[in-house]
């Protein structure tokens, strides 16, 4: 159960202990489990806060737990990349600004853009497929993480995102894969498996722009990733409800 204490202390504020210590690569199995929590406690946030407080109201509470419950980890990451990869005019450049601590223009605007996206998708989930698609749709996100690791290369020789490469094998992107798919399936039926589907495009699509752009993968685009694959997830996910009311809400149960 190493790894899995790896991931969660990794992926969340919680305190397991011993979050950035030995072979990551095998803690990548366990990112969708760890995601399906997440997305448990924030169904459960959900519930408690519609009681007494309007959906837009919900929504933004939703959006400060996750950045909360994840040290705004993937988030950072996002902001990051949005300088890096519209900041730079090569290689060599990108990757100097991912480095920098400093938040620019690119980073300012990416992130009210997708801070804004979060908050009215997640307050625009109607009542039947609500739960459902907040404890999946962390998951698919952390799965599509998974994926990138395990298709793309690492862009640099070290930092925080090569641990994940240590250890790895396609052993775990199975797993994980087996995971969102059972989560997906159970969850919302068919279309939690179109929802993976979306996931795993999104993540081999922001893969190939990374490789174009900076020759492989790094910790910030990870993050990046995970807070694309969400908003995606989400954005299709009503689009399924929109098409098709009731479709979504047919779990495999």
């Amino acid at each position: 159960m190493r790894s899995l204490r790896l991931a969660i202390g990794f992926l969340t504020v919680l305190p397991v202990g011993g979050a950035y210590a030995g072979p990551m690569g095998l803690a990548r199995v366990y990112f969708p489990l760890v995601g399906l929590g997440l997305g448990g406690l924030l169904a459960g946030l959900d519930v408690a806060a519609r009681q007494v407080l309007p959906l837009p109201v919900v929504g933004a509470l939703l959006v400060v737990a996750m950045l909360v419950l994840t040290r705004a980890l993937h988030t950072e990451g996002f902001l990051d990349t949005c300088d890096g990869l519209l900041g730079g005019c090569d290689r060599e450049a990108r990757l100097a600004i991912l480095r920098d601590s400093h938040v620019g223009a690119f980073a300012a605007i990416g992130g009210a853009c997708l801070l804004l996206l979060k908050w009215t998708l997640l307050a625009g989930i109607p009542e039947a497929e609500r739960i459902g698609l907040l404890v999946l749709f962390p998951s698919l996100s952390r799965f599509a993480m998974v994926a990138a690791m395990s298709v793309f290369p690492y862009a640099r020789t070290q930092g925080l995102g090569s641990a994940f490469q240590d250890g790895a094998s396609w052993r775990q992107l199975a797993l994980a894969l087996l995971t969102a798919a059972a989560a997906g399936g159970l969850l919302l039926g068919l279309a939690g498996l179109l929802l993976l589907g979306v996931a795993t495009v999104v993540a081999l699509g922001l893969g190939l722009w990374f490789l174009r752009l900076l020759g492989g993968m790094t910790g910030d685009t990870y993050g990046a990733t995970n807070e694309v694959a969400e908003v995606a997830v989400l954005l299709a996910g009503l689009i399924l409800i929109q098409l098709s009311p009731g479709f979504a809400g047919a779990p495999f149960w």
